[in-house]
């Protein structure tokens, strides 16, 4: 099994080779129009995936790439929410017992969804490190096979074809908007584009409480940070992965940061005006465009990357709109 100690970037082959194995069993999610204050922007709206999250895309593909041993020793990965549903389908799909280390904070939403997919839970601490120390506990005691959520090229090519569908559905696009976690979709993405087509600036978006990338490329190099704190619980990494970050470096324009009332916003917009559940780590580039951060220049697509969450938290997070 390839590791992610290798820095070699993903290839345009390696983006339709993943597209392949996705064909016929990830969603290929449309594009839709929407109007904001700040203009027309054309919508990639991942909630419509399987497992409700642009997730899927890079679990599957790691199942698929994986050996029969392997997969039958069982797998295992630490999430926020989203990759272990992922995992958790992906699994059940292949008929692989699945286990998937969640934080202490997790959301309703995200926990069920995992659990009915047939997952084992457990929980582990608030933050990535103590998410993926407990999950290696896990793999070195049971044997299991590792799931990483981002650092590695079979998950960044998965959801590299995000990127791989928006340029085939519209050749035209000129700015592409990625939400920022670990760095798995946004690195992934980020290729995707500027493989197709060049001239297209992609520009990641990342919340304010959570600037990973934002001192990763102010120091030159993935730095950990402190503490993270945000509505968008999907991103709130505190390090940038190592490939993902080489990936970064290659493709990806710029990097902006948003502030959580503008991820209100925009959530409420999306319903409102969209009629699409977001929660507020999917709602995370419209949230740019409203505040300002991106202009919305024609041919601008934004990318809401899931709309995992539960009723209670869609009603509790409007209601301070």
């Amino acid at each position: 099994m390839q590791t992610s100690d290798a820095l070699s970037l993903i290839s345009r082959a390696d983006l339709e080779a993943a597209a392949n194995r996705l064909a016929g069993v990830a969603v290929h999610t449309p594009l839709l129009p929407l109007a904001t204050p700040a203009g027309e922007v054309i919508l990639k709206p991942e909630m419509l995936q399987r497992g409700g999250a642009f997730k899927f895309r890079g679990a599957y593909n790691f199942l698929s790439r994986l050996t029969p041993e392997e997969r039958g020793r069982g797998v295992i990965a630490p999430s926020s929410g989203n990759h272990a549903q992922a995992v958790a389908l992906a699994a059940k799909m292949f008929g692989v017992k699945a286990t998937v280390v969640m934080p202490t904070t997790v959301t309703a939403a995200k926990r069920g969804g995992a659990e009915r997919l047939g997952a084992t839970i457990e929980l582990a601490g608030t933050t990535t490190q103590h998410r993926m120390d407990r999950a290696l506990e896990l793999m070195a005691a049971n044997g299991l096979t590792m799931v990483p959520p981002y650092d590695h090229p079979w998950i960044i090519e998965g959801q590299g074809t995000v990127g791989l569908e928006v340029v085939q559905d519209m050749p035209e696009v000129r700015q592409v908007l990625v939400p920022v976690g670990g760095g798995g979709l946004s690195s992934g993405v980020a290729a995707a584009v500027k493989l197709l087509s060049p001239s297209t600036r992609v520009i990641g978006v990342e919340p304010a409480g959570a600037p990973k990338l934002s001192r990763a490329r102010a120091a030159g190099s993935p730095v950990t940070l402190e503490s993270t704190h945000s509505l968008a619980d999907g991103l709130m990494a505190v390090r940038i992965g190592t490939l993902p970050f080489a990936h970064h470096q290659a493709f990806l324009d710029e990097v902006v940061t948003v502030e959580e009332a503008a991820i209100v916003r925009a959530v409420r917009h999306l319903l409102d005006r969209g009629k699409l559940v977001a929660e507020p780590s999917g709602a995370i580039t419209v949230a740019a465009i409203l505040e300002g951060s991106v202009k919305a220049t024609p041919g601008t697509v934004c990318i809401l990357s899931g709309g995992n969450i539960e009723w209670e938290g869609l009603a509790q997070l409007l209601g301070h709109a």
